[in-house]
């Protein structure tokens, strides 16, 4: 490279979601480049997990045709008309990590992606104001009128805890049980790599700790995958069945190293009153996560940054809130639906990239977002939305964070958008980024109210029946349609909850599609958001 060289679009990181906007730019014809710091794409997957198999679901066999429908359960494949599809690498359900490796090289190379390997950008300046200009380690430069970070959490997210420097860290610590055989363990943090890290030594360590503030979150009560996985919860078994292992539910206050080379660990017991007790340990080891690092921005254009500093803060269009054309993709954007939705796992943020590219196409090349056109019918608009339902998946996975819209323009015409982020169409629909609208509506996929509340192998909680029209009590992933203003409140003017489904088969006349109709057929009837009528469902917020 040199100092001539100049793109509309610089993605820096070659991973899964660098090379998904990288197929988006080259398929909508931009000019773009994409660095990538090692000699192949997806350098993160080379390390991590450090046990070398992933919980990111590969479901090969479904019974479906369709392929988006597939795609509800393929949860490592990019976006594509043309593939390649991960689940022709590996028939496992759990997939080694390798395996992705080289499935996202195969993506790159089949695509023909614009990417230049071996080019770590060390830092990224914005001389008054404006063109990005990024330098690599070998002093060559590109300028670029926007830049978007691709380089996911790549730090390790180390705690204010008194000593912690002097624990061993996931990243780099051995994974061979024999190196800990007969040790007492205390593993801090309580997510996927400290169990996975705990499942690996249950046949050799004599004791494992794990130890973590709050209460335990398992990922089948609270929909969020990336929550304790039943993949890696055997540990589970081994504390409360009584085999030497424990989970101490408190906080760390220090870590102090003996002489002899063993710890003392003082622990807070949160479930005993804040008792401290001070345990010895033959090992620390740190798993408590990953950040996002910040460090080659100047000055001039570093991003703020949130939830202890792990993350970019964003605005609805993923760019940062205090450096304009500075966009992010991939897990770095999940604080927008922090340990809600699924942005921090390529099954969701695979859509999220494909809606950035849609928000950059309509802000700097006047490229309106995709649309249909359909009558102004309730009718019309709820065979659209029951269409759309029953086979998506972009909404399946980033349920609650990506909606249709059905746009009513002012005067009466009515578009739908797919895959709309919802923070983003409120406020679009705010400043008139899509036209004048007397109304608008959003179509999500949606867990109920209160979902991680409710135990649901319970069997004395009730579930909804699935004859129940109104659809309210729903707690399993059901639609839900509804209204707005674009007056920049975001609170809607009326809704409607589509009643659950074992199959997720929204098609039912009497149940699914005749009380939707009913209700858009009043809505529409009422732009303006007043009363139309017994169809509308009961507001929610």
């Amino acid at each position: 490279m040199s100092d001539s060289v100049h793109v509309d679009y610089l993605v820096i990181g070659g991973g899964p979601a660098g090379l998904q906007a990288g197929y988006f730019f080259k398929k909508s014809g931009r000019d773009y480049l994409i660095v990538e710091g090692s000699d192949a794409p997806g350098a993160f997957f080379t390390r991590f997990p450090r046990h070398r198999t992933l919980i990111s679901s590969n479901k090969v066999h479904t019974g479906w045709s369709d392929p988006e429908l597939r795609l509800r359960v393929d949860w490592n494949s990019l976006l594509s008309d043309e593939g390649p599809l991960f689940t022709s690498y590996t028939p496992r359900y759990f997939p080694p990590a390798d395996d992705l490796v080289r499935y996202l090289d195969d993506f790159a190379r089949e695509h023909g992606l614009n990417i230049r390997y071996n080019t770590r950008i060390s830092r990224v300046t914005r001389p008054n104001g404006g063109e990005f200009v990024a330098t690599d380690e070998s002093g060559n430069v590109v300028r670029a009128r926007r830049v978007i970070v691709a380089t996911g959490v790549s730090r390790p997210y180390v705690p204010p805890i008194e000593g912690a420097a002097e624990a061993e860290r996931y990243d780099e610590m051995t994974v061979d049980p024999q190196d800990f055989v007969d040790q007492r363990v205390l593993i801090i943090g309580r997510g996927n790599s400290a169990f996975e890290t705990a499942d690996n030594l249950i046949e050799t360590a004599a004791v494992i700790h794990m130890a973590g503030p709050g209460s335990l979150k398992l990922a089948w009560r609270t929909h969020f995958v990336g929550h304790l996985r039943a993949v890696n919860n055997n540990f589970l078994d081994t504390y409360q069945l009584k085999s030497q292992n424990a989970i101490l539910d408190g906080n760390i206050l220090r870590i102090k190293r003996n002489a002899d080379g063993g710890y003392v660990v003082s622990v807070s017991f949160s479930r005993v009153g804040e008792v401290v007790k001070d345990i010895p340990y033959d090992r620390v080891i740190l798993a408590t996560g990953f950040r996002f690092d910040a460090s080659i921005f100047a000055e001039e254009c570093r991003p703020d940054l949130v939830i202890k500093d792990r993350f970019p803060h964003l605005t609805d269009a993923w760019e940062s809130v205090s450096v304009p054309d500075l966009y992010f993709a991939g897990t770095i954007t999940q604080s927008l639906d922090f340990k809600k939705s699924t942005s921090g796992f390529i099954h969701g943020f695979r859509y999220g990239v494909k809606a950035l590219t849609r928000i950059l196409e309509r802000r700097y090349h006047d490229v309106q977002w995709p649309h249909a056109g359909l009558p102004a019918t309730g009718a019309a608009v709820a065979g659209a939305v029951i269409e759309r339902i029953n086979r998506t998946s972009a909404l399946w996975q980033m349920f609650g964070f990506l909606g249709d819209g059905v746009l009513v323009d002012a005067g009466g015409e009515v578009r739908y958008c797919e895959e709309v982020p919802v923070g983003h169409l409120h406020a679009a629909a705010e400043r008139g980024d899509f036209g004048a609208l007397s109304a608008y509506f959003t179509v999500t996929l949606e867990y109920g109210a209160d979902h991680d509340q409710v135990d649901p192998f319970d069997v004395s909680v009730n579930r909804m029946n699935q004859q129940d029209t109104s659809g309210l009590d729903a707690r399993y992933l059901h639609p839900v349609v509804r209204q707005f203003l674009p007056d920049g409140s975001g609170k809607p003017v009326a809704e409607h909850h589509v009643t659950e489904n074992l199959e997720n088969e929204w098609d039912n006349p009497d149940v699914h599609v005749g009380p939707l109709c009913s209700f858009l057929t009043a809505r529409l009837a009422a732009g303006d958001g007043s009363p139309a009528g017994d169809a509308l469902a009961a507001p929610r917020t």
